[in-house]
């Protein structure tokens, strides 16, 4: 699966960005996907996860209830729509993939995900 994040970009505080992410190669709706991203200096952190039917969402303390994540399974799509953004949200955020049948455990977990994407900046100016 190769999986291409776009939708990056440079906003200020406060600001919106909506992030996508395509995958391709194999059937989309037979994975689990999620968002991480990491700042420079930093190790990469969990953003927000979907199962695989949209049934289930996950998100990290710090973006929940800023952040949605969403899932069109008819376009192949996985979005991230960020809302009242931070500085502190500036990082490189990158889509992941993983095999559904790993059910709950490990969902907010990098080491859980089999494929990812190359990565998206975004940059949150104060």
């Amino acid at each position: 699966v190769q999986l291409q994040a776009s939708g990056g970009g440079l906003v200020q505080a406060g600001g919106s960005l909506r992030l996508s992410c395509v995958p391709s190669g194999h059937t989309f709706s037979d994975y689990d996907m999620a968002w991480f991203r990491q700042a420079p200096g930093k190790e990469r952190e969990f953003v927000a996860a979907v199962r695989w039917n949209a049934a289930i969402t996950y998100y990290a303390d710090s973006v929940a209830g800023r952040f949605t994540i969403s899932r069109d399974n008819a376009k192949r799509t996985v979005y991230l729509q960020m809302s009242r953004l931070k500085p502190e949200d500036t990082a490189v955020y990158h889509c992941a993939a993983r095999n559904p049948l790993k059910g709950n455990v490990g969902v907010t977990s990098a080491g859980s995900y089999d494929y990812w994407g190359q990565g998206t900046q975004v940059t949150v100016s104060s």
